[in-house]
């Protein structure tokens, strides 16, 4: 985007741009953790496994040396002598690439886990630009490879060199010991100068870890502007989510709206709330707030019961309780039991009332009705 241009990425990448980068197959990798670790594993499985091998080799170079005539001439014979020596050298030898290939496993996926991405599997046309070359050749990334490969080198001739003049003594005294002895003993020296030298590679991978997750997390850094691209593309635009809002709210006054002609009363605080109450004995266990407003809402609750004949009763007090103490689809709070029972009763005796099957009740207004003070408003 123009808008981004000459913005400095400053701020850290945000958990969607880090699974973006995931997916496309941008993780830290130390190649130097992985290939270390397949010489440190593979230099100790020939520690473990190297006699093995070595005797089922010398063994199998044994027998092929004294064939008999019979053996040489039979086909079938030779052949099973032939399955016989490759079976007993492949046991061993599977041990030690088993070794190694777990070895290499683990070091390419220590940093950065295990992930597949067809997108970075995917030939592109920048590769194998020439400038982009150039660009590489002297870039960051191959300053610090060049500096590995120094260090790399230096570790290696200056460890070599340090187990050489300290093993001097056991170089004389191959000279004096007999064979096989000799040949073993110079065995043991070779497998502990390649598992020390191995080992001081670890120095490097200790400089390459670090760095490589330091330049991950630099290469994903984020300007200010596209923090706030993101959020828009994941939240939605201030006034597209005003808008939804907007029209949830609409929706469920609607649905609110709906529910009032299933009420058996509306309470109101005659110029502000207006709170419908719906209680059936058969599915309610106590009286359930469906529908409630104020203002303008108020209103809309009023002149939709009106329209349905719904008993509308002025209780200012209550009203305010109901309303701030009790959600949609909600039960009135155990504290409001009594009050909204002797409001309903006064509805059921004005209703006999009206329909000339009793006496006028009691002006709900002259009714003390008790609403506790921790409900009041």
């Amino acid at each position: 985007m123009a808008e981004n241009e000459g913005q400095e990425r400053t701020e850290d990448a945000t958990p969607r741009r880090r699974e973006q980068a995931r997916e496309k197959g941008q993780v830290p990798r130390s190649r130097e953790l992985a290939s270390v670790a397949v010489l440190v594993i593979g230099a100790i499985a020939l520690m473990w496994f190297g006699e093995s091998v070595g005797e089922a080799l010398m063994e199998t170079m044994r027998k092929f040396f004294t064939l008999s005539r019979e053996e040489i001439f039979d086909v079938t014979l030779l052949g099973r002598i032939i399955y016989g020596a490759i079976f007993h050298v492949t046991w061993p030898l599977a041990q030690v690439l088993l070794m190694l290939f777990v070895a290499g496993l683990i070091g390419a996926s220590a940093l950065g886990g295990v992930s597949f991405s067809w997108e970075a599997a995917r030939p592109k046309l920048s590769k194998m630009s020439p400038l982009q070359g150039i660009k590489r050749m002297f870039g960051m990334q191959s300053m610090v490879e060049l500096l590995k490969s120094i260090l790399k080198v230096a570790l290696v001739a200056g460890v070599a060199f340090y187990l050489m003049w300290s093993s001097i003594g056991d170089f004389y005294q191959l000279n004096v010991e007999m064979f096989p002895t000799n040949l073993y003993h110079a065995l043991d020296i070779l497998l502990n100068f390649v598992l020390l030298i191995c080992c001081s590679l670890l120095v490097v991978v200790a400089i390459d870890v670090p760095f490589q997750i330091w330049q991950h997390n630099d290469q994903l850094k984020m300007t200010k502007q596209e923090i706030k691209d993101e959020y828009k593309d994941t939240e939605g635009k201030p006034e597209v989510k005003g808008r939804i809002r907007m029209l949830q709210r609409e929706m469920a006054q609607r649905r609110m709206m709906a529910e009032v002609p299933s009420a058996d009363v509306v309470i109101t605080n005659p110029e502000h709330y207006s709170v419908a109450l719906r209680y059936d004995s058969k599915i309610d266990r106590a009286p359930v707030v469906v529908a409630k407003g104020s203002d303008f809402m108020a209103i809309k609750i009023r002149e939709v019961a009106a329209q349905h004949d719904i008993s509308i009763v002025p209780a200012p007090p209550l009203a305010r309780a109901v309303y701030y103490s009790t959600e949609l689809e909600d039960q009135i709070p155990d504290g409001l039991f009594a009050a909204v029972a002797q409001l309903l009763a006064y509805v059921f005796q004005l209703k006999q009332y009206q329909k000339g099957r009793g006496r006028k009740p009691t002006s709900l207004a002259d009714q003390q009705l008790p609403i506790p003070t921790e409900l009041r408003r």
